[in-house]
């Protein structure tokens, strides 16, 4: 059992993070990665973790990545939706770990989608 001093800080710590998220909504980019059933097997834990180390290493404070169920078209899975304020969500199908690094640097970091990458690429 942590002391009462110790759950005190972690308390704090979460409860500032929140009010940054909150200060940063209109500033945060989020990724969100599909990991339902099928998502998983298709590969998308390792997409993820991707994700999550390249935006680390980049030193990108404003990405935030997260999880969500099923999207609805298990065939193009693992799927990745990239949210960048004041524009269309963008959804990336068939996504690999391999892939990650040019869709932070080019949509990320310079807000240009990677066309074929993109769910309408892929559904010509």
């Amino acid at each position: 059992m942590k002391s009462l001093a110790e759950l005190q800080a972690i308390r704090e710590k979460t409860l500032n993070r929140i009010n940054l998220r909150k200060e940063d909504a209109e500033e945060t980019v989020r990724v969100v990665v599909g990991m339902a059933t099928c998502g998983i097997a298709a590969g998308a834990r390792p997409v993820m973790l991707a994700f999550m180390e390249e935006t680390e290493k980049r030193g990108l404070g404003n990405v935030t990545v997260s999880q969500t169920g099923c999207i609805g078209m298990c065939r193009l899975e693992p799927m990745v939706d990239v949210y960048l304020p004041g524009q269309e969500k963008v959804t990336y199908v068939h996504v690999k770990p391999e892939m990650v690094s040019r869709i932070v640097a080019e949509h990320i970091v310079n807000g240009r989608a990677v066309e074929e990458y993109t769910i309408g690429a892929a559904e010509k």
